[in-house]
C-alpha cells in the first residue's frame, strides 16, 4: 500500500529533477547563443540595455577607473567586478553567470522543499514554475543580474533552516549591500530567531509539509528581542554590510555612496513605468522634490510591510513573498525585472496553497497578466507611436495595482499557514514546549 502511494507521488522520468535541470540548462545556453545572433542581425536587440551598462562599468573597472563613470550604473562595485571577465574572455560571460545563478535558484527551491518533506511530484512542479517560466529564463539570458540576488536570498533561507546563523547573517549583509531591497526581510528574520529553536550546535525543528498547523498563535515577548541569536545575527550582517560599503567608499568615494545607496532612497523617475507615482513625478519633475516629499512615498510601503510582518512572521517564506509583492506594487518605480524578486519565492509557497488552478488560480493569472498587458498597450502607444496617452497610462497603473492587490488577497485567503520552524520538543518528556 505504501509503495503504491510512493509511486503515485513520483513524477514520470521525463519530469525528473535531473531531466528538468539539464533541459533548462540547454534552453538557457541556446537563448544566449541566439541572443548573440539577434543582436548582430536584427534591429531590436535581445540583450537587456542594463547588461550593456554592467559591461561598460566592468570595462572601466578592468582599466583601473571607477565603474561609476558609466552613467546610469547604480549598483554595487561587486557586480562590475563579477563582470570583468566580459572584457577578458567574452562579452557573454555575464549572461552565463546570471543563467548559472538562475539554475542555482531552481536547485535551492528543491532543497528547501525537500527539507520540509514536500512530495517529489509537488516539488518538481514547484521547481518547474521557476525553471520553465518564460520570464525568468529570459531575464538571465538577456543579461539581468537579479538571479544572483534571488540565489543569495534562497541560500539565506537554507542556512537558517540548517541552523547556521553566522552563514545566514553573512550572506544577508552581503545581499543587502549588493541590492538594497532585501533590507525589508530584516524584521521577519529577526522575529523567527528564537533562542529555544536555535540552540548552539542543534538544527532547528522544521514544520513538515504534511503537518496541519495549529491556529494557536505563538506569543512574543519584547524582552526576548535581545536574545543572543538575534544580537549575533544583527552584528554579523550589519558588520558585513558596513564592511562592504566601507571598502567600496574607500575606492570610489561619494560616487559610490550616492549612486549605489542614496539614489535608491530618493529616486524619482519621470519616465513611464508600472508605478502609480510616475504620472505625478512626470507632471512635477521640473521642480525639485524635497527630501521629505521623496520619503513620504515610502509611508504606504512601510505601513503594509509592518502589517504583513506582524500577521505572518512565523511563516517566514510566506511573509517574505507577501512583503516582496507589496513592496514592488507600492514602489515609486516599477520595472518588469522587479517581478523576479517574488517569482523566486512563489514556488516555495505553492505546496501550502489551497487555491485550485481551475478556476480561481486561472482567474488570478489572467487578471495579473491582463492588467500588465493593458498597461503595456498604452506604453507602446506612448513610446513607439508618440501619442499623448499619459493619463490613460496612469489609469492602467491604477488597474495594475488593483490587480496586484486582488491577487495578493486571494493568495493570503487560500494559504495554509505553516510556520517554518516547529515548536521545541523536550527530549525527556517529548512534550511541546511553548515558545516565548
Amino acid at each position: 500500500m505504501s509503495r503504491a502511494s510512493d509511486k503515485t507521488d513520483e513524477p514520470p522520468k521525463w519530469m525528473s529533477f535531473r531531466s528538468l535541470l539539464v533541459s533548462s540548462m540547454l534552453l538557457r545556453f541556446f537563448l544566449i547563443i541566439y541572443g548573440e545572433w539577434q543582436d548582430a542581425h536584427m534591429e531590436v536587440r535581445y540583450t537587456d540595455v542594463d547588461y550593456i551598462v554592467f559591461s561598460d562599468a566592468a570595462s572601466l573597472m578592468a582599466s583601473g577607473e571607477s565603474p561609476y563613470k558609466r552613467t546610469t550604473y547604480r549598483y554595487s562595485p561587486l557586480l562590475a567586478l563579477l563582470l570583468v571577465p566580459n572584457s577578458i574572455f567574452h562579452r557573454s560571460w555575464g549572461k552565463f553567470l546570471f543563467s548559472a545563478s538562475d539554475l542555482l535558484v531552481g536547485l535551492f527551491i528543491r532543497m528547501i522543499l525537500k527539507q520540509r518533506k514536500v512530495s517529489e511530484k509537488v516539488c518538481t512542479v514547484s521547481v518547474m514554475v521557476w525553471l520553465l517560466n518564460p520570464f525568468t529564463f529570459t531575464i538571465g539570458t538577456r543579461g539581468n543580474c537579479e538571479p544572483i540576488v534571488c540565489a543569495m536570498i534562497l541560500w539565506i533561507i537554507i542556512s537558517l533552516m540548517k541552523g547556521n546563523l553566522s552563514q545566514a547573517a553573512f550572506w544577508y549583509g552581503l545581499v543587502v549591500h549588493f541590492r538594497v531591497y532585501p533590507i525589508i526581510y530584516a524584521l521577519p528574520i529577526i522575529l523567527v530567531l528564537d533562542s529555544k529553536l536555535f540552540r548552539s550546535g542543534h538544527k532547528p525543528p522544521l514544520e513538515d509539509w504534511t503537518h496541519t498547523s495549529s491556529t494557536e498563535k505563538r506569543t512574543f515577548h519584547l524582552k526576548s528581542l535581545f536574545s543572543r541569536e538575534r544580537i549575533m545575527f544583527g552584528l554579523i550582517s550589519g558588520g558585513v554590510f558596513l564592511a562592504c560599503n566601507a571598502v567600496s567608499f574607500y575606492f570610489y568615494g561619494h560616487e559610490f555612496l550616492h549612486e549605489a545607496l542614496l539614489y535608491h532612497l530618493t529616486r524619482t523617475d519621470p519616465r513611464h513605468n508600472f508605478s502609480i507615482y510616475f504620472y505625478h513625478i512626470y507632471l512635477h519633475y521640473e521642480r525639485r522634490f524635497s527630501a521629505v516629499e521623496k520619503l513620504i512615498s515610502f509611508l504606504p510601503q512601510f505601513t503594509v510591510q509592518l502589517a504583513l510582518v506582524f500577521c505572518f512572521s512565523q511563516d517566514l517564506v510566506f511573509t517574505m513573498f507577501l512583503q516582496t509583492v507589496a513592496f514592488v506594487a507600492f514602489n515609486k518605480v516599477i520595472t518588469a525585472q522587479y517581478f523576479v524578486w517574488f517569482y523566486c519565492l512563489l514556488p516555495l509557497i505553492l505546496p501550502w496553497s489551497r487555491m485550485k488552478m481551475k478556476w480561481e488560480g486561472l482567474l488570478c493569472i489572467v487578471l495579473w497578466i491582463g492588467a500588465q498587458s493593458h498597461w503595456l498597450l498604452w506604453g507602446y502607444m506612448l513610446e513607439f507611436k508618440g501619442l499623448n496617452v499619459f493619463l490613460q497610462l496612469w489609469l492602467a497603473s491604477l488597474v495594475f495595482l488593483a490587480a496586484n492587490t486582488f491577487v495578493l488577497v486571494k493568495i493570503i485567503q487560500r494559504h495554509r499557514f505553516s510556520p517554518l520552524f516547529g515548536q521545541c520538543v523536550s527530549s525527556d518528556r517529548k512534550n511541546v514546549t511553548k515558545l516565548d
